[in-house]
């Protein structure tokens, strides 16, 4: 793969922008930072218009994308890597585009500003304490990652550090002075990781102080977030994500809806209300956990969790609860859609089918793959992370009448 670089800008565009970031060369992180916002979201609407022209039969036209009317600060959580730099320095950052590099981070136009702070402070505590940051070529070393939960409604912050070894020096003198320093941290996580990975944490965690998981307001619900559990990055534009979901599947009393991939059970709470029943199936085993009680906790008696593969287990929920849901929600990872779930779906035939995407090539893909069995009606772009290369979608399909 060949990577160009820019020397010269000899005529500028108008919809370049000044950069408010000096890191941002090196970064990557916000690729589109140097445009004026209005003008990304024009370019990633054109991204998904332009996937779709060249794959689909059907020849949808996509709504213009929902920015963020401060697309500032956004990220409730925050993963620093902690390592040395060529002076031997522990420092922390992120690291630079293609490399295992860090580039130290002063300020962060995205990041909320107390993931920051939070993260020096233990850089500072880790260097006056003489902590070791984690060396990956000797794979020796305390401290592997910083990572900070924040609830943006709640502003309870969890701070999760990732370890190479059991037992961090001066825990008990750290975990005080994180307290102490910052009023707002409700828990304090230790996760073990000790393989030798790209993967951010390990399975193990050992709480060392508070709850181990915090809680955020999305809409009228109340969610428990603990380490491992997945939470929409920018909870702002992921209230508008779903509220606008759940209009779109114009959602009845009658209704059985299936909440495939459904983390800690968002998009199924949110559809609660209107609906008679919700099924929601879930492989990561602690976001069911939460999900069942964050149901409980909130209230709802029309919603059941299931953990597994969304691949091996559909059919089994479907037949011991023996329901044929007429509405599904899908909110998959980046990779898509399996080919056993779209099987799935096409067998089941639901009605209305909401698709939730973070990656429109997949997306494309898939809907590819659904639009002889399904009229796609609705695809609307939301920026769910400004200033990067990412789009969200929210696509409405509808099963053909001669189905």
């Amino acid at each position: 793969m060949h990577f160009g670089k820019v020397l010269e800008i000899i005529d500028s565009s108008n919809n370049r922008q000044k950069l408010d970031c000096n890191t941002y060369k090196r970064c990557g992180g916000c690729n589109l930072r140097h445009m004026k916002y209005e003008e990304t979201l024009k370019i990633k609407r054109d991204i998904v218009q332009n996937l779709i022209n060249k794959s689909l039969e059907q020849k949808v036209t996509v709504r213009e994308t929902i920015g963020m009317e401060k697309p500032f600060f956004y990220r409730n959580k925050a993963q620093y890597p902690v390592s040395y730099n060529k002076n031997g320095e522990i420092v922390t950052g992120i690291y630079a585009a293609r490399t295992h590099e860090i580039v130290p981070i002063e300020s962060c136009a995205i990041q909320m500003p107390i993931s920051q702070e939070i993260s020096k402070f233990i850089i500072r505590f880790m260097k006056e304490n003489k902590i070791l940051a984690y060396n990956e070529k000797e794979r020796i070393g305390a401290i592997r990652h910083i990572v900070v939960k924040v609830g943006i409604y709640t502003n309870e912050i969890m701070c999760i550090l990732v370890t190479n070894e059991k037992k961090i020096p001066h825990e008990k003198e750290l975990v005080e002075e994180l307290r102490n320093n910052f009023p707002n941290i409700t828990t304090i996580v230790k996760n073990i990781n000790q393989k030798d990975t790209n993967v951010i944490m390990g399975k193990e965690n050992q709480i060392l102080y508070g709850t181990g998981y915090i809680k955020d307001k999305l809409g009228n619900f109340i969610f428990n977030i603990s380490a491992q559990s997945f939470y929409q990055i920018n909870p702002i534009q992921t209230e508008k994500l779903y509220n606008l979901a759940i209009q779109k599947a114009n959602l009845t009393k009658k209704d059985i809806v299936l909440d495939l991939y459904c983390g800690i059970g968002t998009i199924g709470s949110f559809a609660s209300p209107y609906v008679k029943q919700v099924y929601g199936i879930e492989i990561v085993e602690q976001a069911i956990i939460d999900a069942k009680e964050n149901a409980k906790q909130n209230n709802i008696k029309n919603i059941e969790f299931y953990c597994g593969d969304v691949e091996e287990i559909l059919e089994t929920v479907l037949e011991k609860k023996k329901v044929m849901p007429n509405v599904v929600f899908v909110d998959p990872p980046r990779k898509g859609l399996d080919e056993n779930t779209i099987e799935n779906i096409i067998r089941i035939k639901p009605q209305r089918l909401i698709y939730i995407s973070c990656n429109p090539a997949t997306l494309v893909r898939d809907l590819r793959k659904l639009e002889e069995t399904y009229e796609i009606k609705e695809i609307q772009a939301l920026d769910m992370f400004p200033f990067t290369s990412h789009v969200e979608c929210v696509a409405v399909l509808q099963l053909k009448q001669d189905m």
